[in-house]
């Protein structure tokens, strides 16, 4: 029995053939020429489509390096910003100002 849409052309334009059926091929028994031609189609479809995974691939790794240089620009430029280390700093030298005029007071 043929699949539909399998068959002679219609108005001269060409049928679609069948899709492929997935099949497990360690669960059935397969000839080394059909594995073989398995292996081929599966190749030819990686090379098919390996310059849009490529594109897509160089374009998202830029994308995570972009990120990751926003990320780390950032974090230089909030730590300068901060100021709190400098006010504690500023608070240690006049304790210890303090502490000295009141040990040399006495």
């Amino acid at each position: 029995m043929v699949a539909p849409g399998a068959g002679d052309p219609v108005d001269g334009k060409s049928a679609k053939a069948p899709l492929a059926q997935c099949i497990d091929p360690t669960g059935e028994k397969l000839t080394a020429t059909q594995l073989q031609f398995m292996h081929q189609a599966q190749l030819a479809q990686w090379q098919k489509t390996l310059p849009q995974r490529r594109t897509r691939n160089i374009v998202t790794g830029l994308g995570i390096g972009a990120l990751v240089l926003a990320i780390y620009a950032y974090t230089f430029y909030s730590v300068s910003q901060e100021s709190f280390l400098d006010e504690l700093e500023d608070e240690a030298k006049a304790a210890r100002a303090r502490a000295l005029e009141r040990a040399s007071g006495h």
